[in-house]
């Protein structure tokens, strides 16, 4: 059976996507179109009661949450994206968590108040107080990269493109990187990659 991941790229579906674009993973975009309410449908429901997407499908095992989409996907299909021991996996858990945790609300504001939503509707403080509440991440996250490339290990993997699939919410606000050039560096290397594009553009 062909992995069907459940969303539309415009959406944190775009992770679970990333990650089957980067390992060449067979799998069917179930477009489930929120701004639509297809969320709501009893059909998408049956597949996650909490009405959000992403999830997917793989071969009858059928889980949510993004980041636990390409946990998974990355253990099952090995690869350099996957831990190579016990110590990666944690690791590599860990960041995830940390974007979520840290991270993610704060970028998701300043991406609606500066890009997503209309211009009448932006609200201004809202995007700087969120600016100003990511600066400590930011900063631990340009302390971690200070003599490493990548998050973890040698290489690009799933912690990187958790990761990055947050920060790059943040994006719309330039002045956050300012101090942060290897935060910026580093994103803009991920977001670069063959594989984002392909799944934007799914």
């Amino acid at each position: 059976m062909t992995l069907k991941i459940y969303g539309i790229p415009r959406s944190r579906a775009l992770r679970p996507l990333w990650l089957a674009k980067e390992l060449g993973i067979p799998h069917e975009l179930v477009r489930v179109d929120m701004t639509r309410g297809e969320h709501h449908s009893p059909a998408f429901l049956a597949i996650n009661p909490n009405g959000h997407v992403p999830a997917i499908d793989d071969d009858g095992l059928v889980l949510w949450e993004s980041l636990a989409t390409t946990l998974y996907l990355a253990k099952k299909h090995g690869g350099p994206l996957a831990p190579r021991d016990l110590a990666e996996d944690g690791l590599m858990t860990m960041w995830s968590f940390w974007a979520v945790t840290e991270a993610e609300g704060h970028a998701l504001k300043i991406l609606y108040n500066r890009a997503l939503k209309p211009e009448a509707e932006r609200n201004a403080a809202e995007a700087q107080a969120s600016v100003e509440a990511l600066r400590k991440p930011t900063a631990v996250l340009e302390a971690h990269l200070k003599d490493r490339p990548f998050l973890v290990g040698d290489r690009f993997t799933v912690a990187d493109l958790n990761v990055a699939s947050v920060y790059s919410y943040a994006k719309p606000a330039p002045e956050l990187f300012e101090q942060a050039p290897r935060v910026l560096a580093w994103l803009d290397a991920a977001l670069a990659r063959p594989a984002f594009g392909a799944a934007r553009n799914a």
